[in-house]
Protein backbone atom coordinates (compact mmCIF):
# COMPACT_ATOMS: atom_id res chain seq x y z
CA UNK A 1 0.00 0.00 0.00
CA UNK A 2 1.68 3.54 -1.31
CA UNK A 3 2.34 5.46 1.72
CA UNK A 4 -0.01 8.64 2.34
CA UNK A 5 2.81 11.75 2.22
CA UNK A 6 2.75 14.38 4.99
CA UNK A 7 1.70 17.46 2.67
CA UNK A 8 -1.79 15.07 1.88
CA UNK A 9 -2.15 14.34 5.69
CA UNK A 10 -1.94 17.88 6.41
CA UNK A 11 -4.30 19.21 3.90
CA UNK A 12 -6.89 16.53 5.33
CA UNK A 13 -6.49 17.48 8.89
CA UNK A 14 -6.45 21.56 7.58
CA UNK A 15 -9.90 20.43 5.42
CA UNK A 16 -11.71 18.90 8.49
CA UNK A 17 -10.59 21.16 10.90
CA UNK A 18 -12.22 24.10 8.44
CA UNK A 19 -15.36 22.03 7.91
CA UNK A 20 -15.49 21.79 11.98
CA UNK A 21 -14.87 25.35 12.35
CA UNK A 22 -17.15 26.35 10.50
CA UNK A 23 -19.87 24.74 11.64
CA UNK A 24 -19.13 25.54 15.12
CA UNK A 25 -19.39 29.13 13.92
CA UNK A 26 -23.10 28.73 12.68
CA UNK A 27 -24.36 26.46 14.71
CA UNK A 28 -26.14 27.15 18.53
CA UNK A 29 -27.02 23.48 19.27
CA UNK A 30 -24.88 22.03 21.98
CA UNK A 31 -25.26 18.59 20.08
CA UNK A 32 -23.90 19.82 17.09
CA UNK A 33 -20.86 21.42 19.01
CA UNK A 34 -19.79 18.57 20.32
CA UNK A 35 -19.84 16.73 17.32
CA UNK A 36 -17.89 19.23 15.72
CA UNK A 37 -15.70 19.18 18.43
CA UNK A 38 -14.70 15.79 18.20
CA UNK A 39 -14.20 16.35 14.52
CA UNK A 40 -11.15 19.08 15.76
CA UNK A 41 -9.66 16.19 17.86
CA UNK A 42 -9.63 13.87 15.42
CA UNK A 43 -8.50 16.63 12.88
CA UNK A 44 -5.20 17.28 15.16
CA UNK A 45 -4.69 13.49 16.38
CA UNK A 46 -4.28 13.48 12.12
CA UNK A 47 -2.00 16.67 11.83
CA UNK A 48 0.28 15.43 14.68
CA UNK A 49 0.90 12.13 13.04
CA UNK A 50 2.19 14.31 9.97
CA UNK A 51 4.13 16.65 11.51
CA UNK A 52 5.76 13.19 13.83
CA UNK A 53 6.80 12.32 10.43
CA UNK A 54 8.54 15.43 10.03
CA UNK A 55 10.68 15.02 13.47
CA UNK A 56 8.48 17.68 15.30
CA UNK A 57 6.11 17.44 18.21
CA UNK A 58 2.98 18.93 18.42
CA UNK A 59 0.32 18.66 21.56
CA UNK A 60 -2.90 17.62 19.99
CA UNK A 61 -4.89 19.90 23.08
CA UNK A 62 -3.00 22.53 21.88
CA UNK A 63 -3.91 22.16 18.16
CA UNK A 64 -7.44 22.25 19.46
CA UNK A 65 -7.30 24.85 21.30
CA UNK A 66 -6.01 27.07 18.74
CA UNK A 67 -8.48 25.97 16.30
CA UNK A 68 -11.16 26.81 18.82
CA UNK A 69 -9.34 30.04 19.33
CA UNK A 70 -9.86 30.90 15.60
CA UNK A 71 -13.89 30.07 15.66
CA UNK A 72 -16.09 33.23 14.62
CA UNK A 73 -19.82 33.93 14.84
CA UNK A 74 -22.09 33.46 11.43
CA UNK A 75 -20.32 35.28 8.60
CA UNK A 76 -16.81 35.66 9.86
CA UNK A 77 -16.99 31.78 11.32
CA UNK A 78 -16.96 30.99 7.73
CA UNK A 79 -13.52 29.37 7.43
CA UNK A 80 -11.83 30.15 4.23
CA UNK A 81 -7.95 30.18 3.02
CA UNK A 82 -5.75 32.91 4.35
CA UNK A 83 -4.12 35.06 1.14
CA UNK A 84 -0.40 36.01 -0.12
CA UNK A 85 0.99 36.99 -2.67
CA UNK A 86 3.94 35.97 -4.90
CA UNK A 87 6.42 37.89 -6.67
CA UNK A 88 8.00 36.38 -9.74
CA UNK A 89 10.52 39.51 -10.33
CA UNK A 90 12.29 39.56 -13.78
CA UNK A 91 15.85 41.43 -14.47
CA UNK A 92 17.47 42.72 -17.98
CA UNK A 93 18.95 38.97 -18.68
CA UNK A 94 15.63 37.56 -18.37
CA UNK A 95 16.48 35.90 -15.13
CA UNK A 96 14.63 34.87 -12.32
CA UNK A 97 15.19 36.58 -9.03
CA UNK A 98 14.74 33.74 -5.84
CA UNK A 99 15.25 33.86 -1.84
CA UNK A 100 16.02 30.79 0.01
CA UNK A 101 14.10 31.24 2.96
CA UNK A 102 15.27 31.11 6.38
CA UNK A 103 12.13 29.41 7.67
CA UNK A 104 12.39 25.97 5.36
CA UNK A 105 16.07 26.24 3.67
CA UNK A 106 13.62 26.22 0.51
CA UNK A 107 14.39 28.65 -2.68
CA UNK A 108 11.31 30.41 -4.08
CA UNK A 109 10.43 33.89 -5.49
CA UNK A 110 9.72 36.09 -2.92
CA UNK A 111 6.05 35.81 -1.18
CA UNK A 112 4.55 37.58 1.86
CA UNK A 113 0.64 37.80 3.66
CA UNK A 114 -1.79 40.23 2.30
CA UNK A 115 -1.86 42.96 5.69
CA UNK A 116 -4.95 44.63 5.94
CA UNK A 117 -4.91 48.27 4.39
CA UNK A 118 -2.91 47.40 1.27
CA UNK A 119 -3.66 46.15 -2.24
CA UNK A 120 -2.15 42.87 -3.50
CA UNK A 121 0.06 44.88 -6.12
CA UNK A 122 1.29 47.46 -2.80
CA UNK A 123 2.23 43.99 -0.61
CA UNK A 124 4.03 42.69 -3.87
CA UNK A 125 6.09 45.98 -4.01
CA UNK A 126 6.87 46.41 -0.18
CA UNK A 127 7.68 42.19 0.23
CA UNK A 128 10.24 42.39 -2.95
CA UNK A 129 11.92 45.93 -1.55
CA UNK A 130 11.55 44.18 2.33
CA UNK A 131 12.92 40.76 1.60
CA UNK A 132 15.26 41.55 -0.99
CA UNK A 133 16.37 45.27 -1.65
CA UNK A 134 14.89 45.30 -5.29
CA UNK A 135 12.25 48.03 -6.21
CA UNK A 136 9.70 46.43 -8.45
CA UNK A 137 6.69 47.33 -10.89
CA UNK A 138 4.35 45.24 -10.95
CA UNK A 139 3.23 44.09 -14.36
CA UNK A 140 0.02 41.61 -14.20
CA UNK A 141 -1.90 39.17 -12.55
CA UNK A 142 -0.14 35.90 -13.98
CA UNK A 143 -0.78 32.20 -11.61
CA UNK A 144 -3.29 31.41 -8.43
CA UNK A 145 -1.89 28.69 -6.69
CA UNK A 146 -2.79 26.82 -3.26
CA UNK A 147 -0.04 26.90 -1.12
CA UNK A 148 -0.78 23.34 0.59
CA UNK A 149 -0.54 21.87 -2.48
CA UNK A 150 2.36 23.86 -3.73
CA UNK A 151 4.19 22.53 -0.14
CA UNK A 152 4.75 26.19 0.41
CA UNK A 153 2.30 26.31 3.13
CA UNK A 154 1.12 24.08 6.33
CA UNK A 155 -2.05 26.32 6.58
CA UNK A 156 -4.60 26.73 3.81
CA UNK A 157 -3.81 29.46 1.69
CA UNK A 158 -4.22 31.48 -1.69
CA UNK A 159 -1.08 33.01 -3.64
CA UNK A 160 -1.48 35.17 -5.96
CA UNK A 161 1.61 35.52 -8.18
CA UNK A 162 1.94 38.70 -10.22
CA UNK A 163 4.91 39.32 -12.57
CA UNK A 164 6.89 42.08 -12.26
CA UNK A 165 10.08 44.07 -13.37
CA UNK A 166 13.27 45.50 -11.35
CA UNK A 167 13.39 49.37 -11.87
CA UNK A 168 16.27 49.61 -8.85
CA UNK A 169 17.70 49.19 -5.73
CA UNK A 170 20.62 47.06 -5.21
CA UNK A 171 20.24 42.84 -4.22
CA UNK A 172 20.47 42.94 0.04
CA UNK A 173 18.68 39.84 1.28
CA UNK A 174 16.84 40.32 4.64
CA UNK A 175 19.33 39.05 6.88
CA UNK A 176 16.20 37.43 9.01
CA UNK A 177 13.37 36.12 6.70
CA UNK A 178 16.73 34.93 3.91
CA UNK A 179 19.49 32.77 3.60
CA UNK A 180 20.33 33.54 0.90
CA UNK A 181 18.62 35.55 -2.66
CA UNK A 182 20.30 35.78 -6.41
CA UNK A 183 18.98 35.72 -10.19
CA UNK A 184 18.68 32.25 -11.83
CA UNK A 185 17.53 31.45 -15.69
CA UNK A 186 15.24 28.67 -16.23
CA UNK A 187 17.75 26.30 -16.67
CA UNK A 188 19.50 27.13 -13.58
CA UNK A 189 17.22 26.82 -10.83
CA UNK A 190 19.41 26.27 -7.41
CA UNK A 191 18.70 22.81 -5.66
CA UNK A 192 15.89 23.14 -2.80
CA UNK A 193 13.79 25.36 -6.01
CA UNK A 194 10.49 24.44 -4.27
CA UNK A 195 8.16 22.63 -6.95
CA UNK A 196 8.97 24.59 -9.78
CA UNK A 197 7.15 21.85 -11.85
CA UNK A 198 4.06 23.53 -10.52
CA UNK A 199 5.11 27.33 -11.40
CA UNK A 200 8.88 27.60 -13.89
CA UNK A 201 7.43 27.03 -17.46
CA UNK A 202 4.46 29.37 -16.55
CA UNK A 203 6.85 32.22 -14.87
CA UNK A 204 9.47 32.39 -17.62
CA UNK A 205 7.35 32.67 -20.19
CA UNK A 206 5.86 35.36 -18.60
CA UNK A 207 9.52 36.86 -18.64
CA UNK A 208 10.06 35.90 -22.21
CA UNK A 209 7.09 38.32 -22.94
CA UNK A 210 4.16 35.17 -23.63
CA UNK A 211 0.94 36.37 -22.69
CA UNK A 212 -0.77 33.04 -21.70
CA UNK A 213 -3.83 32.79 -19.19
CA UNK A 214 -3.71 32.80 -15.52
CA UNK A 215 -1.96 29.60 -14.89
CA UNK A 216 -3.92 27.88 -11.44
CA UNK A 217 -3.76 24.07 -9.96
CA UNK A 218 -5.33 21.58 -11.67
CA UNK A 219 -8.86 20.42 -10.90
CA UNK A 220 -9.68 17.23 -9.05
CA UNK A 221 -12.87 15.01 -11.03
CA UNK A 222 -15.15 15.14 -9.41
CA UNK A 223 -14.00 18.27 -7.80
CA UNK A 224 -14.83 17.26 -4.10
CA UNK A 225 -14.09 13.73 -4.01
CA UNK A 226 -11.59 11.85 -5.94
CA UNK A 227 -7.78 12.55 -5.86
CA UNK A 228 -5.99 13.75 -3.13
CA UNK A 229 -6.85 16.88 -1.13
Amino acid sequence: MEQVSQKSLLRWAESLAGIAKTGLGFSESLYERERFEEILAIAADIKATALTTDEQSHDLNEVVVQWLAEVGQGVAGYQTPKVAVGAAVRNDAGELLLIQRSDSGVWLYPTGWCDVGYSAPEVVVKEVLEETGIEVRVERLIGVLDGMRLGESRIPLYSLIFLCTAIGGELAPHPLETLGAGWFAQDNLPEGTLNPQSWSDYVFAAIRGEHRDVFYDDLRTPVWRKGSL
